[in-house]
């Protein structure tokens, strides 16, 4: 075999180590079993690699190294006789011989392995696991020695592990390059992997503020705390609701809630079965109110806007909608209108998220801070509770009210502008 064939082969070699060192150390337990679940042909053999963690690193660092050292002894034999034409100076030989080797190995199995290899981990250990499982295979008998030399060198120096051999850690930033993997394949597919979009809910979760989440001021079911026990056990039968707020003159003077269980030690007054709520800034996190319901082993929260006023309600159900998708609860309402009418014409209910039609229907609604559904939408606009009738262009959409009181929209249809 040729000197420059020896040479081409070891820097494959040392390339195709290095960068399977780099794709190894890169995964974690969730590509890893996501790569079980899509391509369980080719888990089954990296599963081998990951099953015997430590003896695999010892086992690329001893092929790397007896690549690269075929790759300095072969480069230096091929390249002496030139040399020694242009130079009559062993040294200078030496030190071109050295700074050459150098460089190729720096960039042809150290820098590009690792930045190819970096960029899809998991696919490129299902790319190269067969040629691996063989080096894995033959260099059995040298590395194993140096395996059990470095435990034990290990043992004596008191060093252990913050993970165990099988054990790899996930934080965020490794949830972040998974949900950048899936941008191709979710452009590709009509609907995202419910496994996609929790991961992505969660990488979100600690940004979420509570006006998104919380149930809107309008939608509050509350009582007088002048009223008459009976007319509170009315509104609890009327409604099914299990928790009904309790105000004082209005809703902005929140006192706190009466729950329905409280109403079988027939109490005479509504003041005598109120249980105090806990206030927070719709500007809170998700997250933080999450942190106070568990320590406080609270559920419900009333949430106020910058004025102190009474924009909503919260509860823990809320919340954790937030992670895992719907949850059926007692505020949920299941009548809410979607319906498409024509290619370009909706019909939907007021209450509905934007986020929400945009994903299903692609309508590319405008988003924003300041609002969560289209009725927020249309008020950002109108600034004011529009007539039935009335018809609202924004952007490339006509919105038109269909159904509608003086306190709030009901019923939109949406029209989209072709031209």
């Amino acid at each position: 075999m040729s000197y420059i064939a020896v040479i081409l082969i070891t820097l494959f070699i040392s390339a195709m180590l290095t960068g399977s060192e780099m794709a190894f150390l890169s995964s974690n337990k969730l590509m890893i079993e996501i790569n079980r679940q899509r391509y369980p042909l080719y888990s089954k053999l990296t599963d081998i690699f990951y099953n015997n963690r430590q003896f695999f690193i010892s086992t690329i660092f001893t092929g790397n190294l007896i690549a690269l050292v075929v790759f300095a002894i072969t480069l230096a034999v091929y390249s002496s006789a030139d040399l020694m034409g242009l130079t009559s100076s062993s040294f200078l030989t030496l030190s071109i011989q050295i700074l050459l080797a150098t460089i190729v190995i720096l960039l042809f199995t150290r820098f590009l392995p690792k930045l190819i290899f970096r960029l899809n981990p998991i696919r490129s250990l299902n790319i190269i696991s067969l040629p691996l499982l063989v080096f894995y295979i033959l260099l059995y008998p040298l590395s194993r020695p140096l395996y059990k030399f470095c435990n034990y060198l290990k043992q004596k120096l008191g060093y252990e592990n913050s993970l165990s051999p099988g054990e790899l850690a996930i934080g965020k930033i490794n949830l972040d390059h998974l949900m950048a993997d899936q941008r191709d394949i979710e452009n590709d597919t009509d609907e995202i992997p419910e496994e996609i979009k929790f991961f992505r809910n969660a990488l979100d979760f600690s940004t979420v503020k509570i006006r998104e989440c919380s149930i809107p001021r309008t939608d509050l079911e509350a009582i007088d705390i002048e009223e008459d026990i009976e007319v509170l056990k009315s509104r609890f039968i009327a409604t099914g609701y299990s928790k009904i707020l309790v105000y004082r003159e209005n809703i902005d003077h929140i006192v706190g809630y009466v729950h329905i269980s409280a109403l079988f030690n027939s109490p005479e007054k509504i003041q005598n079965v109120i249980t105090p709520i806990s206030v927070v800034p719709e500007s809170m996190t998700a997250n933080k109110l999450l942190e106070i319901f568990t320590k406080e082993h609270k559920s419900i929260a009333l949430v106020v806007d910058e004025f102190g006023g009474t924009s909503g309600i919260v509860t823990l159900e809320d919340i954790l909608e937030e992670i895992f998708g719907e949850i059926d609860d007692e505020h949920d309402v299941s009548d809410l209108i979607e319906m498409q009418i024509s290619d370009n014409s909706y019909k939907f209910s007021a209450r509905l998220e934007i986020d929400h039609l945009n994903e299903k229907y692609n309508l590319q609604l405008p988003v924003g801070d300041d609002y969560e559904t289209i009725a927020g939408l249309i008020l950002l606009h109108t600034e004011a509770i529009p007539e039935v009738g009335e018809e609202i262009v924004i952007d490339n959409f006509s919105l038109k009210i269909l159904e509608a009181s003086k306190s709030k929209i009901d019923l939109v249809q949406i029209t989209i502008d072709a031209s």
